[in-house]
């Protein structure tokens, strides 16, 4: 019993954990709009991802060997260069609860990937809670009369494409032994930084002016929307099966709502709140059976562990 509570703990503990990397993730769409220069979505990419990516490499120095190099130029992109381009002009173009609905498409494609990449079964229980909760985020974010531009919904579309494969190719690769979370993170922040800087350079160059506003924007994207979130992400990704990973991303558009409510003075109506507690009911769903084969998975090592030290 101690043993099965230990596990329980662990694993209800990590999905806490990954959780506070979608909620950094929801004060994207404030920020953007209220704190980074206009229209210039993969120059806030680049400068979110690079120096975070080199801050990391300068403390944890170390280069992928052999076919890493690679895994990581495939992740890197996936994760964060393609990923943070699509996150951004999404932003840009969409309401920011409107960009994190259309971002919330992830779970089903994870979903999709994890049968065909990693032979996982479908189960009924997380389809159930994909479409509470992307009920819940429609009722959270939609009005009758929002007109949305299509280059910001196949932004958006792209950009949970993008993740949803580089999440389940995590999963599948792991990371090199020896490597830590730190540098496995620093390389792919590196990765995704470099390959969205020539194309920023050349379709919108650099800001001709940065206020004190711009930089400060820019330094929180970088060490805690880049840094910290990725480290947290990159780390839960080993500890917990990767759909379960992906269902904790719907607090993103959650906390993109609650940042709207208490930063700008954005309203919540009834019918929002019920959007928000669907998306609650979500998650909760989806993890429960994390939990629950969590306990599963202790009770048959605890058994193994009993026959295998059994007298023959």
């Amino acid at each position: 019993m101690p043993r099965q509570r230990r596990c329980e703990g662990h694993t209800i503990g990590w999905l806490l954990v990954a959780m506070v990397a979608p909620v950094i993730w929801g004060s994207t769409y404030v920020v953007t709009t209220e704190m980074l220069p206009a229209d210039k979505p993969l120059m806030a990419a680049v400068f979110r991802a690079l120096p975070a990516g080199l801050l990391l490499l300068l403390f944890t120095p170390a280069l992928p060997q052999g076919r890493w190099w690679l895994r990581t130029l495939t992740l890197g992109i996936l994760n964060i260069g393609g990923f943070f381009y699509c996150l951004f002009v999404a932003a840009y173009l969409l309401p920011g609860g409107v960009a994190a609905l259309v971002m919330s498409s992830q779970p089903v494609l994870v979903m999709i990937l994890s049968v065909l990449i990693l032979k996982e079964s479908l189960k009924l229980h997380q389809f159930f809670a994909c479409l509470t909760g992307i009920a819940g985020l429609s009722i959270l974010v939609l009005e009758p009369s929002m007109v949305l531009p299509a280059k910001g919904v196949l932004a958006g579309l792209a950009g949970a494409a993008s993740m949803a494969t580089g999440l389940v190719l995590s999963k599948k690769w792991g990371k090199p032994e020896g490597v830590s979370v730190a540098t496995f993170t620093g390389w792919q922040l590196t990765v995704g930084g470099f390959f969205l800087l020539p194309f920023g350079l050349i379709q919108e160059g650099l800001p001709t002016v940065l206020t004190g506003n711009n930089l400060l924007g820019y330094g929180y994207l970088s060490l805690v929307g880049a840094l910290l979130a990725y480290l947290i992400w990159f780390k839960a990704i080993e500890q917990l099966p990767v759909v379960s990973v992906s269902f904790v991303s719907f607090a993103s558009p959650l906390s993109a709502a609650l940042l709207g409510y208490f930063m700008l003075d954005e309203t919540l109506t009834p019918n929002q709140l019920v959007g928000a507690g669907a998306i609650v009911l979500a998650i909760v769903i989806s993890q429960r059976l994390t939990v629950t084969h969590s306990k599963a998975g202790c009770s048959n090592a605890k058994l193994h562990s009993q026959l295998s030290t059994k007298p023959s």
